[in-house]
């Protein structure tokens, strides 16, 4: 396997890969801040999954007063639905379609590979799973939103109604407000996307019960 799209951490099982999940980071973070996931999941062994950990170009971040950080897109105002960066997010959602291009030339199938994200990452992922030309396994989208909804296709456009979608969501999140999740759930809903909505009672962040709930949903859709 060769990973030459970006620089990830990469975990793989013991035994045959099987599976893939691709989980993409948020804001100034990169791929060591979700990379501790895979031994509180516990499943790798017992699925054959390999988890890779992206991380994302250094690039100035307007809302950030133009400092440079690890991001998949700019964030030109508090306002995330406003002037949505469409160019970086093309180009993110281009690289994240190529490494899903990269497990299938290494053997998996579109149905064996998750692309997860959390925050600015789970845009990304939203955008790569529903225009993926193949239906994946499933799209893992925590604690984000969906900006640019005119450029994403509608399940009969894209094909993937069926696609598994786990949406999770901190209910006091100062970020990403969860009237804005919410909003962005109900948008792929009224697009023809079925939703696995979760809540929890956390700021922007990850909580012990959010990883037991994506634990038995992956374990579901990587069966």
């Amino acid at each position: 396997m060769s990973l030459t799209t970006l620089p990830s951490i990469v975990s793989n099982p013991t035994g045959p890969v099987k599976k893939c999940v691709i989980w993409l980071h948020g804001l100034g973070a990169d791929g060591n801040d979700f990379a501790p996931i895979v031994d509180e999941l516990g499943i790798q062994n017992e699925r054959g999954i390999r988890f890779i950990f992206p991380h994302a170009a250094a690039i100035p971040v307007s809302i950030n007063g133009g400092m440079s950080m690890p991001a998949w897109y700019d964030i030109t105002e508090m306002d995330l639905m406003k002037r949505a960066d469409s160019k970086g997010i093309a180009s993110s959602t281009a690289i994240v379609t190529a490494m899903i291009n990269e497990q299938i030339k290494d053997g998996l199938k579109a149905s064996d590979i998750v692309i997860a994200g959390f925050s600015q990452g789970g845009v990304i992922a939203i955008n790569t799973g529903i225009c993926f030309q193949q239906k994946l396994a499933g799209i893992m989208a925590l604690s984000t939103y969906v900006p640019m909804q005119d450029n994403l296709p509608n399940a009969a456009q894209s094909g993937h109604a069926e696609i598994p979608i786990f949406y999770a969501h901190g209910q006091y999140d100062p970020v990403i407000p969860i009237e804005q999740a919410q909003a962005s759930k109900q948008f792929l809903e009224h697009a023809g996307y079925s939703i696995d909505w979760h809540s929890y009672a956390m700021e922007h962040s990850v909580s012990a019960a959010e990883i037991v709930d994506i634990k038995h949903w992956l374990l579901r859709v990587l069966a």
